[in-house]
């Protein structure tokens, strides 16, 4: 009943940016939680960014004052604008929707290959 369609990724030089999209389709109409995690290879799936309730943003370590996560004005889309990538960075992203940061099922994209590389 919801699908969630992430696109934008792609093979980028270190120091580029790339713009990360994620479409929110199906009976769910409003999520309170959507979020980017990332997944290397031969390493955990971790968090890269969060968006709480309308604009409480938070990011990790490793991505602050270079990402920026945000919503569009329908709340069924979510962004992440990755900025001066890293090799580091490489990674497949998922988009994550949850209609509450306390409960409720967690829903997850198909992932988009990220890769920063000279």
């Amino acid at each position: 009943q919801v699908q969630l369609v992430e696109s934008g990724g792609g093979l980028v030089q270190p120091g580029e940016s790339l713009r990360l999209s994620c479409a929110a389709s199906g009976s769910i109409r409003h999520f309170d939680v959507m979020a980017w995690y990332r997944q290397a290879p031969g390493k955990q799936r971790e968090l890269v960014a969060n968006i709480v309730g309308g604009t409480s943003q938070n990011y990790a370590d490793s991505v602050k004052g270079r990402f920026i996560i945000s919503r569009d004005n329908a709340k069924n889309m979510v962004y992440l604008q990755m900025n001066n990538l890293k090799p580091d960075d490489t990674a497949v992203y998922y988009c994550l929707a949850r209609v509450s940061i306390v409960q409720g099922t967690d829903y997850w994209g198909q992932g988009t290959q990220v890769t920063v590389s000279s």
